[in-house]
């Protein structure tokens, strides 16, 4: 495959993954906004912090869902930007048209003018639905791809993008939770506020697969324990993990080769079986989420060089 066309599936994927982490965050930033002193907290700001976006809210004071709708939803200038996004997905994907089901170009080319002429005002109005509207166009090409896309390097290369996104989307969102906002005089380890906690996982839906694994037991040390390492709910870093070993030892078979990106995809394996039984946790969860984002980012790296995007 040229590295050409790898590199476009690539980030065909992660652009397609970030709209709709983006569109989730909203949600979450949603729930958060409406709980007693919200407003000083800036829970809205926690949602910028996620995305690498705080930059772009240049005014003072708190940021509110005005700011955010603009910044996250449809500023042509962010890259973060669900506009953005789907605006890159779809030309990546037009580049490898040909490497696409029908289908799955089909939810690329409805999606990437949806938001033209939106203003904030109109988008606001009508922000539940242009949420599910991202979420399921993104539902609907990841199952065109599922039922309909070869099984060939082109499709490696498009579930390992999604998932280093994904991953990387479940990170920020524990590390922002756990350290950005945590009022000074809390104390590491102590208790949480439980609505926050929970709303982690109602912006993953993982809050009926968290009920299965721990039962109506919410506390900070389970929820991270569950988005770190359970390797059965699709959201974990620890399943996004599992995903990117396995397709890139499918990519290592075909090119007959190990690479860098092999080994570093292990190392990040490794460091979350190591992190059991709360481990992660009492070691702390800041420095475990760091050591995963920078190994995650090496890993995109690595990938690219690897496979000469």
């Amino acid at each position: 495959m040229l590295s050409r066309t790898a590199a476009n599936l690539f980030w065909m994927a992660r652009y397609l993954e970030r709209a709709e982490s983006t569109a989730r965050l909203i949600t979450m930033g949603q729930r958060m906004a409406v709980l007693p002193g919200s407003a000083y907290r800036d829970e809205w700001r926690s949602v910028l912090r996620v995305t690498g976006c705080e930059s772009f809210h240049t005014g003072g004071g708190p940021v509110t869902e005005e700011d955010v709708v603009r910044i996250l939803l449809l500023d042509p200038d962010n890259p973060a930007s669900i506009q953005s996004c789907l605006v890159r997905a779809r030309a990546n994907g037009r580049s490898v048209r040909t490497k696409l089901t029908q289908e799955m170009w089909e939810a690329l080319n409805l999606s990437w003018r949806r938001f033209e002429g939106y203003d904030v005002g109109q988008a606001r109005a009508e922000l539940p639905t242009l949420i599910d509207w991202v979420k399921t166009r993104a539902c609907v090409f990841r199952g065109a791809a599922e039922t309909g896309m070869m099984r060939h390097a082109g499709h490696d290369f498009m579930r390992i993008g999604g998932a280093i996104e994904r991953a990387q989307m479940t990170l920020r969102l524990l590390d922002v939770k756990y350290y950005v906002l945590l009022p000074e005089t809390d104390v590491v380890g102590g208790g949480r506020d439980h609505y926050q906690w929970t709303s982690v996982l109602h912006a993953l839906s993982g809050s009926r697969a968290y009920h299965h694994v721990y039962g109506g037991v919410h506390t900070p040390a389970n929820i991270s324990d569950f988005l770190m390492i359970n390797r059965t709910f699709p959201r974990s870093v620890a399943y996004c993990v599992d995903q990117m070993r396995s397709h890139l030892e499918r990519l290592a078979m075909e090119h007959g080769t190990l690479a860098t990106c092999h080994k570093t995809v292990d190392e990040i394996f490794e460091l979350l079986l190591n992190g059991q039984d709360g481990a992660i946790f009492q070691r702390g969860l800041h420095e475990s989420v760091q050591l995963c984002l920078k190994l995650t980012n090496r890993l995109a790296d690595e990938i690219a060089d690897s496979y000469y995007f």
